[in-house]
């Protein structure tokens, strides 16, 4: 991707900002952004604020969504953050005290169904869970077409998936096929599966040849496929999979409440929106921009979804994480 001189000036702001907040910050044209995010979405959303926010720079700290909570939960006191973007509601429920309610401009072209009551977050996109496969690297193997199929011994050692503790993507899937498969299901996965501390480290490593199969978000290994790499397919499981809506938030006491709050609208636009469906594959949480327009990617009508509780997986998600721990070191 060839970059203007303008964006190389935003992104050298991004990328110099990106392992500490500045000291002193001025409330109405400096946002700091705590994001999992990857660079390619970190870059549209650059493209975008240095159009629409003419004068705002957006200064970035990143790392998993875990860690990043858990960083703003030991800032608290003195908030280093001002938007937190992105996690999902099943990991952003334990953590309510970091944020300020906030209702964005745009708010109304995102389905109530996805509004979080208090609006202590908002909607941003939508992700399906998906089995990111190397074809080149399954050895004979029959590709995988379901949950089920990987908890089988012959792929012991050829899954890979992040750290649950760390990463909400993987803390969706681990619960999901909990509540598919049962207590014996996960465990069985938990035998065969490696566990990276990053969720990176999962799409990057199949994309590599690492390893064969790779559990993981729709957007992530898209991003592959897009690029060219004809190895790379995308698995909806048979049996089912699972969606999660990604939410960002404003933080509580919000060192530049002014241009967070501009932030957070920009996070709901359209412009923005469509744009990260474009370069980052995000689906939209709007209702109104028609992903097939824009991508090859499934209508939603076209996958089989495995519905979970959203709710349930934040009330229990201390014991889901301990649970787990356990399985994984059983397993090693």
């Amino acid at each position: 991707m060839n970059l203007t001189a303008s964006r190389r000036a935003v992104l050298a702001g991004l990328g110099a900002s990106a392992i500490a907040r500045p000291a002193a910050a001025q409330a109405a044209n400096q946002a700091v952004l705590y994001t999992s995010n990857p660079a390619q979405a970190l870059e549209t959303v650059a493209d975008v604020a240095a159009k629409v926010m003419a004068g705002v720079k957006v200064s970035t700290v990143t790392g998993g969504s875990g860690q990043l909570l858990r960083r703003m939960e030991a800032e608290i006191a003195r908030p280093q953050a001002d938007v937190f973007w992105t996690s999902s509601a099943n990991t952003l429920g334990q953590y309510k005290q970091l944020f300020e309610p906030y209702k964005p401009a745009g708010l109304n072209a995102i389905p109530a169904a996805l509004h979080q009551p208090q609006d202590l977050w908002t909607a941003a996109n939508l992700h399906i869970c998906v089995l990111m496969v190397n074809t080149a690297q399954l050895g004979g193997l029959p590709a995988p077409r379901t949950y089920t199929d990987i908890l089988h011994p012959r792929f012991k050692g050829k899954l890979i998936i992040a750290d649950p503790a760390n990463s909400s993507t993987a803390y969706t899937i681990l619960w999901g096929i909990e509540r598919m498969l049962g207590a014996d299901g996960l465990k069985a996965l938990a035998q065969n599966i490696r566990v990276t501390a990053s969720a990176p480290t999962v799409f990057r490593s199949v994309g590599q040849g690492e390893f064969p199969v790779g559990l993981t978000f729709e957007s992530n290994a898209y991003t592959y496929v897009a690029g060219g790499q004809k190895e790379i397919a995308l698995v909806y499981p048979e049996d089912g999979t699972f969606t999660t809506t990604e939410f960002y938030t404003l933080v509580k006491g919000a060192p530049n409440p002014v241009a967070a709050k501009r932030l957070c609208d920009l996070f709901a636009s359209r412009e923005l929106q469509t744009a990260l469906l474009e370069t980052a594959f995000r689906r939209p949480s709007r209702a109104d921009i028609e992903v097939g327009k824009f991508v090859q990617l499934p209508e939603m009508s076209k996958v089989r979804v495995f519905e979970t509780n959203e709710e349930d997986a934040a009330r229990e998600r201390t014991a889901f994480l301990a649970r787990w721990a356990a399985l994984v070191a059983a397993a090693n």
